[in-house]
């Protein structure tokens, strides 16, 4: 598999910071999710897709390192990459500021897959999402 990256432009709004006008902290997995969605969207695998197919894959795991501030109005690059398929679906995150690429925030999210019939976690990923990624590939 190779790896599979979405990135995205976002400007911190002035509603995510405080009166010190740096970002919260938990808004730092709102900006995971967005490129989350980026990526999922790519591979042609939304939310919607994901619940159409028969799984629902919810966040086991979320880790953030937290490097540099983020301020109010500042444009940073949201970068999430697929990193393993096999026992769920892991996703890293990067957060660099636009201007000058400095690394701000890393991270990751650990999903697994559960079968919406049964109500049982997945030991192993569905194929659906190996399919979505070789269809994703194909096309490159």
């Amino acid at each position: 598999m190779t790896s599979i990256s979405a990135q995205l432009v976002i400007e911190i709004p002035f509603y995510d910071v405080d009166p010190m006008e740096i970002v919260w902290h938990g808004n730092y997995v709102k900006y995971f999710e967005k490129a989350r969605y980026h990526l999922l969207n790519k591979i042609d695998y939304d939310y919607q897709q994901m619940r159409q197919s028969g799984y629902a894959w919810p966040v086991i795991d979320l880790r953030v390192k937290y490097i540099k501030a983020l301020v109010f109005a500042q444009k940073i690059i949201v970068k999430a990459t697929i990193v393993d398929i096999d026992y769920g679906l892991k996703i890293d995150f990067l957060i660099t500021d636009a201007k000058d690429g400095t690394k701000l925030c890393k991270g990751y999210t650990k999903q697994v897959a559960v079968d919406m019939h049964k109500k049982e976690m997945c030991l192993v990923s569905p194929s659906i999402l190996q399919q979505k990624i070789d269809d994703y590939e194909k096309h490159l």
